[in-house]
């Protein structure tokens, strides 16, 4: 393209050079011609001048020369100074608007920082929580307690048997024992005040007996028989209160033994009360030593709950399946419109290059003729004398 642009000016010059119309000039180009060629005159008569060119030159041309040039210096001086003083003004009104623009900015930071430590704090942030370094110390624990919402099957947090109130029932069950060892102190303590006091009263009734025996010394044979026959009816009714004491305490025993094994066949224990393994903290919370295993509800519970989330798993997998599908119906519908892009591009390229390739043998073609031109039409003439004697006739 560009050898085609510069062969086609070439020829329009050849075709203007070859073609000259006499067109008239105005006045003015007329003038400055005219004034040219006579300062070509006058420097012909000053070069081809051997007197002046070999014995000195023209003074009064060079003091015009080192006039004007001082002129000029003094001209650029004065001109310097000015652009020197409005340089210093430039730069000093520069400097004061360069402080008042970086007192704005000052200001404006100060006032962008008093906002930010103000209104803009990072606990005010809505994103502060992801990036928040006490969020672990702030964050509830895994389980709160029993009754957490959290704490489902799948949780991992509630296991079968932890028995997490063994401390409480470890500690009921030692103030319970310490309760039943303080009744079975106060209750031997009770046995023997009476044993004690029967004792007293034995021993006292014996003193009394013997300062009778020693005051009724004289008549001891007139009262003997109504001393054995007293102490005959005391013997017997120490034993008959002995007898009846012991009757009563084995009567007791057995009672309390017949007790205890009616509870025992038929209390909660052995019974398998479902009811006695609920701890007295809540019905949610049961007893190691007393559970029995969940009941059928429970379990079945549990099953419905495992069948719920199998089936909702088995829905986000479908669903995940669906939106994978849509991908890759997606990805293969690109790859076919960009397959049939690159077709067309490539088509393009062809083209592309099946047009260069005919503009560059045009271009050779046509370089093919200038040349031709050049060699048959233009470069025919050969320098001759006339041509050498065009030189040195003018001063330039």
């Amino acid at each position: 393209r560009v050898l085609n642009f510069h062969y086609n000016e070439y020829k329009s010059y050849l075709r203007f050079s070859m073609y000259k119309l006499d067109i008239p000039l105005d006045a003015r180009e007329a003038a400055a011609l005219q004034a040219r060629r006579n300062r070509e005159e006058q420097r012909q008569s000053r070069i081809f001048d051997a007197r002046t060119r070999q014995i000195g030159v023209d003074t009064d041309a060079l003091a015009r020369q080192m006039e004007e040039k001082r002129l000029r210096d003094l001209a650029e001086k004065e001109r310097n100074q000015a652009y020197d003083s409005d340089q210093v003004r430039q730069g000093q009104i520069r400097a004061l608007l360069e402080d008042r623009h970086q007192a704005e900015v000052r200001g404006i930071n100060e006032k962008i920082d008093k906002f930010r430590l103000e209104e803009q704090q990072a606990e005010t942030r809505r994103e502060f929580d992801l990036s928040d370094p006490k969020s672990k110390l702030k964050d509830r624990p895994a389980r709160v307690s029993d009754d957490d919402p959290r704490c489902q099957i799948s949780s991992m947090q509630m296991f079968q048997g932890e028995d997490l109130s063994s401390k409480d029932r470890k500690k009921q069950q030692q103030e319970q024992m310490r309760e039943w060892i303080r009744q079975q102190k106060e209750e031997k303590k009770r046995e023997r005040d009476a044993e004690n006091y029967a004792n007293a009263l034995h021993a006292k009734k014996m003193v009394e007996h013997g300062m009778r025996a020693l005051q009724l010394a004289s008549e001891e044979d007139e009262c003997r028989k109504n001393i054995n026959l007293s102490t005959k009816d005391f013997n017997r009714a120490l034993a008959d209160e002995k007898r009846a004491r012991e009757n009563v305490n084995k009567q007791k025993e057995l009672d309390d033994n017949f007790t205890e094994l009616t509870n025992q066949i038929y209390g909660d224990t052995l019974s398998e009360n479902p009811s006695v393994a609920f701890s007295s903290f809540g019905s949610h919370r049961v007893l190691a030593d007393r559970w029995k295993g969940m009941t059928g509800e429970q379990l079945s519970e549990i099953q419905e709950t495992v069948a719920k989330q199998i089936e909702e798993k088995q829905r986000e997998k479908d669903i995940q399946n669906q939106i994978k599908e849509e991908e890759e119906r997606m990805q293969r519908l690109q790859a076919h419109a960009l397959m049939l892009q690159e077709r067309e591009q490539e088509r393009k390229r062809q083209e592309m290059r099946r047009k260069l390739a005919e503009e560059n043998l045009k271009l050779a073609e046509e370089h093919r003729l200038r040349q031709r031109y050049l060699d048959n039409e233009v470069y025919v003439n050969a320098p001759n004398d006339d041509y050498f004697a065009q030189f040195n006739t003018s001063s330039r």
